[in-house]
């Protein structure tokens, strides 16, 4: 069986619509330490960070499958804001509290070290190296 895309950018899209449709604010959850996150750092608290996407409050939404980027006012002073669509805990209806919670994805790891590198950083190897072996082949 492939491997489906996720689903959460879907429908954070659609409770979106929805909460606009029924004439409510739509408040996201951030998780503002998620990689390539860019929010306003000063209104982080606890590592999460919640966010008006009401039309009258920001400029220039994007929402796609990768991302939710968009130009807003904070404290007076305008910023692009860059949110990774995994890193969007929860949308929400700021009047009435109706909207959906997502599972909190752990950030991607970073990739593992090379063991060699490894090795070369404490100057120490436990092993020889491997000596080539030839055959004779006839």
């Amino acid at each position: 069986m492939a491997q489906m895309s996720s689903s959460r950018p879907y429908l954070v899209r659609a409770l979106y619509e929805w909460i606009l449709d029924n004439d409510c604010t739509p408040y996201v959850l951030v998780n503002a330490h998620y990689p390539n996150t860019s929010v306003p750092e000063s209104f982080v608290e606890a590592g999460q960070i919640v966010l008006n996407l009401a039309p009258s409050a920001i400029r220039h939404l994007e929402m796609d499958n990768d991302k939710i980027c968009f130009d807003g006012r904070f404290g007076g002073v305008a910023q692009q804001v860059w949110i990774p669509a995994q890193a969007i805990m929860a949308i929400y209806a700021r009047e009435n509290g109706q909207g959906m919670v997502f599972e909190v994805d752990p950030a991607p790891a970073p990739p593992p070290p090379e063991k060699d590198s490894k090795l070369a950083d404490s100057g120490k190897s436990d092993k020889k190296p491997a000596r080539p072996a030839l055959k004779v082949v006839k």
